[in-house]
């Protein structure tokens, strides 16, 4: 079918297509097709009833050569690796049905409408948020229960993306310092992403460093995390932290299959999945805090005239002086903290304070 599209796209039309009924068309690995935008425009043109629903795995391609064709033509959808929720999903439809009422919890009190429940099940949430930290959600990954299996398939992943993405599609030949990039970000996930630091540990021009973080993050390897300002020009100069779309995949980078209870970049790890696990709150904005003293706040939620500060902390304890003094500066009317597995309730400068677990998010 791929050489019809090529050289007549409406002969697919004419042998499918019946009268008075919807043609949806299906078509995996766009990108492999060429002149693909072109082919798709034309039957969209032509042939108004038909739906096509297109896909691929190089979603550079897909931006750069087939949507320009497309545009007011086509809806895009971003498909990540599975949150949590989906991955409980394939595990245990009952326990998934007690996390989204959780979920559906700390989403109202985000608003101010309800208090977060009472933590159940916390053993078997547990073991499945540790596994999920470690291996990640790609859905291949997921549907083995081997060990070995699951690092095979993250190991495939990771060459795939190299050969396909960065050296046959950016052209980059030499992939060592590519990989250097990905490694040391392995390593610092969570942390600012200060450019002329990485170029001097690296020996790599400022502007190769800026390139190919460019390219991690519209391949959706990374996501930049701007701090929060009340000026937008400010905050777009300011440095960003970045995190991992897959925790699997930054363990594969840097082959650390250590179980969580072993490993020592657990608080790294936990800290990856809230601010992966807040990106589907499409409502709010997401940002960190963080003052000329250093004071800091891992994450901050804002939607209009709504602020709402988010730590992460492995074990709750004390709150540092960065919360407190987020706490009396903004005065928001509630605040998280998001542990491994505790839940507690307080009221600091009347502003409700919520320690709950990592799987209530």
């Amino acid at each position: 079918m791929r050489r019809t599209l090529e050289e007549n796209p409406l002969d697919i039309i004419k042998r499918y297509k019946k009268e008075e009924k919807k043609l949806f068309l299906f078509l995996d690995e766009i990108q492999r097709v060429k002149n693909a935008g072109e082919k798709l425009k034309i039957i969209y043109d032509e042939s108004p009833d038909v739906k096509i629903i297109f896909s691929g795995s190089s979603s550079l391609e897909i931006k750069t050569d087939i949507l320009p064709f497309l545009v007011g033509r086509a809806f895009i959808f971003e498909l990540h690796p599975f949150d949590f929720e989906e991955f409980l999903s394939t595990r245990d439809k009952g326990l998934t049905k007690v996390f989204l009422d959780r979920k559906k919890s700390f989403e109202k009190t985000l608003d101010g409408n309800d208090e977060p429940q009472l933590p159940s099940f916390q053993g078997e949430f547990l073991s499945m948020l540790k596994e999920y930290l470690v291996f990640g959600g790609y859905p291949e990954v997921i549907k083995t229960r081997d060990e070995e299996t699951k690092k095979m398939i993250l190991g495939n992943i990771a060459s795939l993306y190299m050969e396909k993405d960065v050296t046959n599609f950016f052209g980059i030949r030499d992939t060592s310092k590519f990989e250097d990039i990905l490694r040391f970000l392995s390593f610092r996930t969570g942390s600012l992403l200060a450019v002329s630091s990485i170029a001097a540990t690296l020996k790599t021009s400022f502007k190769k460093i800026e390139e190919y973080l460019d390219i991690l993050n519209h391949t959706y390897i990374i996501r930049f995390l701007r701090p929060f300002h009340s000026n937008l020009v400010t905050e777009l100069r300011k440095t960003p932290k970045f995190y991992f779309i897959d925790t699997g995949l930054r363990n594969s980078i840097i082959n650390n299959f250590v179980p969580f209870d072993n490993r020592t970049d657990v608080g790294v790890l936990l800290e990856n999945f809230v601010f992966r696990e807040l990106l589907n709150l499409s409502d709010y904005k997401i940002n960190y805090w963080r003052t000329t003293g250093k004071a800091e706040i891992d994450f901050i939620l804002s939607r209009r005239d709504r602020v709402i500060p988010i730590e992460v902390k492995l074990i709750g304890g004390k709150l540092g002086k960065g919360f407190h003094s987020f706490l009396n500066i903004y005065k928001p009317e509630v605040a998280f903290v998001v542990t491994l597995n505790e839940f507690d309730v307080k009221t600091i400068n009347s502003c409700r304070v919520y320690k709950i677990p990592a799987y209530y998010i």
